[in-house]
């Protein structure tokens, strides 16, 4: 059985997709769908989510993996697919909501590879179609909570990475790991045009401290929902740290480096004073221009089925993950 102490959610547990579509025929039967389809739309609401009817399949064809399922019981809900497809935050392809999913159907994700060097005894470079077929897949279901203050619940395929990482070998100099995204502006609408991109200094960059990458919950992932993974996703490969906020998770991913000083992230060279290096999610520290202390699930259905729920310190994972922090001032350590 899995390690019942990383907090992992099964999905044989999480209820299914199509019971919430199910109830959501039966508002409609009962005569909510007029008043759904006739109510305003509303800032995050229908603008943040949208409905079903306005989810489009995209025409990105995704691989079926090969992976093993072993979870501890949760009690949550997996957010429906399309809508971990339909609406996703990938400034590289605009920065509207939908413009992952439209711009990035186009993109070139074989081959790829991945570089691992820095602070490192064995540094090299790694296929990462060839490593999928070797690395032992599993599927992690977490929490994804976004900064923007809504959240999902995604069932992530993928391998950990500090078991990836101890291949090359890291040397006692290595105290944070620095990603780096894929700089390719043809491929990339948003890297060739900074107003387009959201003014961002591309290629985007992330940071980890050491102790966060080697911890079992941080993945590096390579699909969702059973296949690999589609651009606006992250394809091929993306980063996932379920007690931080989303943004930490970068996307595509061509470079890992070991390094002794901390690491320069995208978000914080372009708002220091509203993205910190850590990012971990904590209901008791705002941004500065919205509270934290609540979210909005994503789950099936329309606006109303738009549910507000407590934030939980470190996204629920406080039991796994607090002890990394201790004796910090996780309001000066944001």
């Amino acid at each position: 059985m899995a390690n019942k102490n990383l907090g992992l959610l099964g999905e044989q547990f999480v209820t299914d997709e199509s019971t919430y579509l199910n109830r959501r025929g039966l508002l409609k039967a009962l005569g909510f769908g007029g008043a759904m389809a006739a109510m305003p739309a509303q800032a995050g609401v229908f603008d943040l989510f949208g409905s079903d009817d306005e989810a489009k399949s995209p025409i990105f064809q995704r691989k079926p993996l090969a992976y093993k399922t072993q979870h501890p019981k949760p009690d949550l809900i997996l957010t429906p697919e399309q809508k971990v497809m339909t609406h996703n935050n990938f400034y590289e392809f605009g920065t509207a909501k939908t413009d992952p999913a439209n711009n990035g159907q186009g993109m070139q994700v074989e081959p790829w590879t991945l570089t691992v060097e820095g602070e490192v005894g064995k540094p090299g470079t790694v296929d990462v179609w060839q490593w999928m077929q070797k690395a032992g897949l599993e599927e992690r279901i977490y929490r994804m909570r976004c900064v923007e203050a809504w959240s999902m619940v995604i069932p992530w395929i993928g391998f950990e990475l500090g078991k990836f990482l101890q291949q090359f070998e890291p040397t006692s100099r290595a105290k944070y790991v620095a990603f780096e995204t894929l700089y390719d502006p043809e491929q990339f609408p948003g890297q060739k045009s900074r107003r387009f991109g959201g003014g961002i200094d591309y290629p985007y960059v992330e940071g980890l401290r050491m102790d966060e990458a080697m911890h079992p919950l941080t993945l590096l992932s390579v699909g969702l929902y059973g296949k690999t993974l589609a651009p606006q996703n992250g394809a091929p490969i993306r980063l996932v740290v379920p007690w931080k906020y989303g943004f930490k998770g970068i996307k595509s991913i061509v470079k890992i480096k070991l390094v002794e000083k901390m690491p320069p992230t995208t978000w914080n060279i372009l708002a220091s004073g509203e993205y910190g290096f850590y990012a971990n999610v904590n209901p008791a520290v705002d941004h500065p221009r919205w509270s934290q202390a609540t979210e909005r699930f994503i789950g099936a259905g329309g606006a109303l089925s738009v549910k507000r729920q407590p934030t939980l310190p470190f996204n629920g994972y406080g039991e796994q993950v607090a002890s990394l922090y201790t004796g910090m001032d996780l309001k000066k350590f944001y």
